[in-house]
């Protein structure tokens, strides 16, 4: 994990990597791992909260037991991508819950999507009745994904 804000000494970027690995860890045990007293441990990590570097705790899910093992990788060209035509598509996207990432991209397609499904067909059904209609779609281009060799946040 690289960080470089200059606000971030090397107790700060400790908790974060230790945090981003095991956001459950206890305080006293955080604070054994960084080399700190509890204390001090604890109002860092309130800091980095309350700065907006640790915006929130979460169950991390695994979709392959939950059945969703099939990811597609989606490029979107809109056919307008003036203000109000980007506004309108990043609202639409983040209504579909098997969108799973959506990204706005500096290349020759505007979007990057992230999409997990169970299976082919709920793929098809995603791309047919809910990409496809998203606002100013003009085209877009599929690419599955064998294996994922590596997830998650940093």
């Amino acid at each position: 994990m690289q960080m470089t804000s200059p606000e971030l000494d090397r107790f700060d970027r400790a908790i974060l990597q230790v945090m981003a690995a095991d956001g459950r860890i206890s305080v006293t045990d955080l604070a054994c791992r960084i080399g700190l007293s509890k204390s001090p441990t604890q109002a860092r990590l309130k800091r980095l909260e309350q700065d907006g570097y640790i915006t929130g705790y979460r169950a991390i899910l695994d979709p392959i037991r939950l059945g969703l093992d099939h990811v597609a990788f989606v490029e979107v060209r809109l056919s307008d991508t003036r203000e109000a035509a980007l506004l309108a598509f990043n609202k639409a996207v983040a209504e579909i819950p098997e969108i799973e990432q959506c990204h706005m991209l500096a290349a020759n397609f505007d979007y990057l999507l992230k999409v997990r499904v169970r299976d082919m067909a709920a793929y098809r059904a995603v791309l047919g009745e809910k990409i496809s209609s998203l606002p100013h779609v003009a085209s877009t281009s599929t690419y599955v994904a064998m294996q994922a060799v590596k997830e998650g946040m940093l």
